[in-house]
């Protein structure tokens, strides 16, 4: 099933697929930044810096930064012309090749996600609260993209536009069948300020870069801020959620449909089936603290 990793065999392996380094605008070496990340016992991430000809239009070559525990996938943040409201749009490529050609002159955004998505990589939409993305707006990328980000750690704090769920609801809500992901943004430009924030939990056999990208592709991961969701499942009557101790598991699904159960320490909750049969589900976790996980929407007509 598509977007659903727990009954994927393999593990969960942590990563952070939006960072940047002295390749661009951030303030610690590609080296460096993999450090950081391998301390905090994270397993992957994704140097994706900025693919602007002021930076050279370079893909940052991460490979010679891969131990047999911590690896690195290739890519950057792409920008082109296009929003409604005239601010350029940001759009991650993880798993680029290393020569993936410098933007065009007259490229738009919908060539250039495209064209990065032909390469295999897992194309999405960074920080929409931040840009200002529309739903029209989104929807003239549909075709080559893979993801919404839902948690920016960076806009997060900045600006308090991280927040991508109303994009990834209304996308969701009309039927295009993304997926959502949380990431830090991490340019290190302040002392803990834009790090450690946000991730993704990817279900896969390895740690090989191309076992990873794989499962970015197929959605078969999850996010968070910090709680952990051990298990969803899915039964003939029921939806069933185990997670670390939290105050709230909630169920959203199309438009307003949705049910939750509140509590302290809970670590299981179930839900009807049959109110998101029609359509699609999300979990969200949150603990005493505020921190949170989030599953991507799942299609429940993808259920073998």
């Amino acid at each position: 099933m598509r977007h659903f990793p727990f009954d994927r065999p393999g593990r969960f392996y942590k990563g952070n697929i939006h960072c940047h380094s002295t390749r661009s605008d951030g303030l610690l070496s590609p080296a460096d930044v993999a450090h950081a990340y391998r301390e905090r016992g994270y397993d992957f991430i994704s140097i994706t810096d900025h693919f602007l000809g002021r930076y050279g239009s370079t893909i940052t070559d991460t490979s010679a930064l891969r131990t047999g525990d911590f690896t690195t996938i290739p890519g950057a943040e792409l920008h082109a012309k296009g929003l409604e409201n005239g601010i350029l749009w940001d759009l991650l490529a993880v798993g680029l090749p290393a020569d993936f050609a410098p933007i065009g002159a007259t490229e738009n955004a919908a060539d250039l996600a495209a064209r990065a998505s032909a390469t295999g990589a897992f194309v999405v939409i960074a920080h929409p609260a931040w840009n200002g993305v529309t739903h029209s707006d989104a929807l003239s990328l549909i075709e080559s993209i893979d993801a919404i980000e839902i948690h920016n750690e960076g806009h997060t704090l900045d600006s308090d536009r991280g927040n991508g769920w109303m994009l990834a609801d209304s996308l969701a809500t009309a039927g295009h069948r993304i997926s959502a992901f949380a990431a830090d943004d991490a340019h290190f430009k302040h002392d803990r300020f834009d790090r450690f924030g946000g991730w993704v939990h990817v279900r896969s056999e390895s740690l090989d870069p191309d076992a990873l990208l794989a499962a970015l592709k197929a959605g078969h991961y999850y996010s968070s801020t910090g709680p952990l969701i051990h298990n969803v499942c899915l039964s003939a009557s029921e939806i069933v959620v185990e997670c670390e101790p939290a105050s709230g598991i909630m169920l959203g699904g199309w438009g307003t449909v949705r049910s939750y159960v509140r509590g302290d320490g809970l670590t299981r909750a179930s839900f009807p089936l049959h109110m998101f049969r029609s359509a699609f589900f999300r979990v969200t976790v949150v603990t005493a603290d505020g921190r949170k996980a989030w599953t991507n929407p799942v299609w429940l007509d993808d259920r073998p």
